[in-house]
């Protein structure tokens, strides 16, 4: 009897023992999956994978997983390509274009893969064409390191810029609002949401939202945003959410401070222009250098998807001592809240900001210059309009040599719409504004110019190889894509050519009914060589051209490869 219940007293000994060190086990592995863990004195998170992805990533290369220093953070969704955002260790060095690829493998079955360089690698972003049906988009290092799909979002329903502005509201520029132009809305409908991870609400900041119109939310800062924006090596996002609606929007934006608390008693510069371009890199050395020799002195460049090489001319115009900024801007039909952005950016050097395009020039027939035009206006003045004159081909079929305002001499007689230059101290506190005007503060006005003391020559219409990338989309969050069939009325649209980009026979004589030489004469006097004949843009125009004809075939060619799977 004692030797039984010695047997049973070690079984259930070693029963116990045994369910002991499970647990405990189980506990151990819990942890190390699912908390943060502190070793050495410092906090660590460990990279999970799911099994299937795993296996599907591993089956791609044969290689094993390794869980990579970096990790996709997120991917934006648009009609033709796809931003993912990488998310780095601190001080760790950023990829570039060369040390990546995007990977697309079928959701159905892992032997299926297309492999394709990026389009673009932009610090934290890379630009991949836009995946197949059926396919799901990652990215892999060259050196066989693959990383796993992040969360993806739709670009037309998303919180996709934030600042932090002087006042300490922060700015977050959203689409999925579907808010009417050019008026405010009712801010008590909606409230800002501030956190790491918007599907846990029990860990998010709710704050009231101030002003919202358009595409452009003012939110009141929560205090520990301001005065702790970082924890655990994770920013913290904002987003706008419908009261009584439930749902919060997808959020890419991570508000940053922009500006000092208080405004520079005296600007550095007195004219400053923005504008949005994309794929206009063979002409912006005209187009700054002769802004420049007329007064202005700083340029904010909005970079909107470019595949032309615009780093390389805008690092040629800065060697040259012009002082011009790039700034990637990859959200499309946004061209009002790039706008705005670029006015809170440019408020505390810019006594004046010019929003034009990189087709038009400004002109002053009188002769005067910029700093006479806007230091003779009141103090109550913040907005000169400015009429356009759209010019046409002039008869020209192929570029012109000497550059646009050269080049073009034949216009219509009547001007159509105008431009602005603003002061940005005097902007509403909503940033309203229609592309072409700005809302003001109560007690400050806007100056039609006068035609005779400046205009702006708008080359709309050129020569049908120029003019036809229109029809890619264009940027205004309120005009139609040329391609779709609606608002055919509207003056943003070429009159007569409906939606297809066919070159009509006549194109090269439309649009021509004054011949207007005033700008090509004064350009002519200000910039030609006189023993050459050339324009200093010209030493490097033609290998702009070349380069840029190159990059948008190599890109017209990587779209069309993923139709067979490698």
């Amino acid at each position: 009897m004692k030797e039984r219940r010695k047997r049973d007293v070690g079984s259930w000994g070693r029963f116990f023992w045994c369910t002991f060190f499970v647990v405990i086990s189980c506990v151990v592995v819990t942890g190390f999956t699912f908390s943060t863990f502190t070793i050495f004195g410092e906090k660590s998170r460990p990279v999970l994978v799911s099994s299937w992805r795993k296996h599907a990533l591993e089956s791609i290369t044969g290689e094993s997983y390794i869980p990579p220093a970096i990790s996709i953070r997120e991917t934006v969704i648009f009609p033709d390509q796809e931003l993912v955002f990488l998310k780095y260790p601190q001080s760790a060095r950023l990829f570039n274009k060369d040390e990546l690829d995007c990977l697309y493998f079928s959701n159905n079955s892992s032997d299926t893969h297309i492999k394709l360089p990026p389009e673009d690698v932009d610090h934290q972003i890379v630009r991949c064409p836009s995946r197949p049906h059926g396919f799901t988009l990652s990215l892999a290092l060259k050196s066989n390191v693959l990383l796993p799909p992040g969360p993806t979002h739709q670009w037309d329903n998303l919180v996709y810029e934030a600042l932090i502005d002087r006042d300490n509201t922060t700015v977050a520029f959203v689409k999925g609002l579907n808010l009417k132009p050019e008026r405010a809305s009712d801010p008590t409908r909606f409230e800002c949401v501030y956190g790491w991870n918007f599907r846990k609400p029990k860990f998010l900041l709710r704050s009231e939202v101030v002003s919202i119109a358009q595409e452009i939310v003012r939110c009141k800062t929560p205090l520990s945003v301001l005065n702790n924006p970082q924890r655990l090596n994770s920013t913290i996002k904002v987003s706008v959410r419908m009261k009584g609606k439930g749902a919060i929007l997808h959020s890419v934006a991570e508000p940053k401070h922009r500006s000092p608390p208080d405004p520079p008693v005296r600007k550095p510069h007195v004219m400053c222009i923005c504008t949005m371009v994309r794929n206009q890199a063979r002409f912006l050395r005209e187009w700054v250098m002769y802004h420049a020799r007329i007064g202005v002195e700083r340029w904010f460049i909005y970079d909107n998807n470019s595949v032309d090489n615009i780093e390389k001319v805008l690092e040629s115009l800065q060697a040259g001592k012009f002082n011009v900024s790039r700034h990637l801007w990859p959200w499309i039909k946004t061209q009002e809240a790039g706008f705005a952005h670029c006015s809170l950016r440019a408020r505390d050097s810019c006594e004046w900001v010019g929003f034009i395009d990189v087709d038009e020039f400004l002109h002053l027939p009188a002769g005067v210059s910029l700093y006479d035009v806007v230091w003779n206006q009141s103090s109550t003045i913040a907005e000169l309009r400015i009429s356009c004159y759209n010019f046409g081909p002039s008869g020209l079929t192929r570029v012109p040599p000497k550059g646009v305002a050269v080049g073009y001499t034949c216009r219509l007689t009547a001007p159509e719409r105008h431009k602005s230059m603003i002061r940005p101290e005097a902007l509403n506190f909503t940033l309203i504004n229609v592309v072409h005007h700005f809302h003001l503060r109560n007690g400050f006005d806007f100056l039609n110019v006068d035609r005779g003391v400046m205009v702006i020559n708008h080359y709309k219409y050129q020569v049908w190889e120029v003019f036809k990338e229109k029809f890619y989309r264009r940027v205004a969050a309120y005009v139609a894509d040329w391609q779709d069939d609606e608002n055919a009325g509207s003056k943003d649209r070429a009159p007569g050519l409906g939606t297809r980009a066919v070159e009509p026979p006549d194109w090269s004589n439309r649009f021509c009914e004054v011949m207007d030489t005033g700008l090509r004469d004064r350009v002519l006097q200000m910039f030609e060589d006189p023993e050459t004949q050339r324009m200093p843009w010209q030493e490097h125009q033609e290998d702009d051209e070349v380069e840029s004809s190159i990059l948008m075939e190599q890109l017209r060619s990587k779209r069309m490869v993923y139709s067979e799977p490698l």
